[in-house]
């Protein structure tokens, strides 16, 4: 069994943003040379998210709206987090979005169902952050 590691790093300009990153993790797949195995792919940050879903941007939209209801931004004064940062509600939208994905590689490529892609959705930007692939397989 072989392993390959990368992590790859964002530098986002908004708070809030969602990166296809299907075409870069199909890119670690292939420097790995591992043909048959599993792909894990994680957000190294507790704001941050990595999912698998559409890459349609009024889903992406909807995404946003959803969250928003759900944990919004402001008033910052809502979350008992809030007392050194303003990202109580980043931590909670990466709960619901998810830390990460784990994809099958069949024949050296992602093995997808129809419309899936992978994405790193970031909550609380305007900085460097980190996402892990680990690749192990044959």
């Amino acid at each position: 069994m072989k392993s390959y590691r990368k992590v790859l790093t964002f530098d986002t300009t908004k708070r809030r943003e969602l990166i296809n990153i299907t075409d870069t993790v199909q890119q670690c797949v292939k420097e790995s040379g591992i043909r048959e195995g599993l792909v894990l792919v994680n957000a190294m940050h507790i704001t941050a998210s990595v999912f698998i879903n559409d890459d349609e941007s009024g889903l992406h939209q909807d995404f946003e709206v959803f969250l928003e209801r759900l944990a919004p931004e402001k008033p910052y004064e809502q979350y008992r987090h809030n007392t050194y940062e303003d990202n109580a509600d980043a931590h909670l939208k990466r709960t619901i979005m998810g830390r990460e994905v784990v994809v099958a590689v069949t024949e050296g490529e992602l093995d997808f169902g129809p419309w899936e892609q992978i994405f790193y959705g970031e909550f609380d930007g305007k900085r460097r952050k980190r996402v892990l692939v680990k690749i192990i397989g044959s």
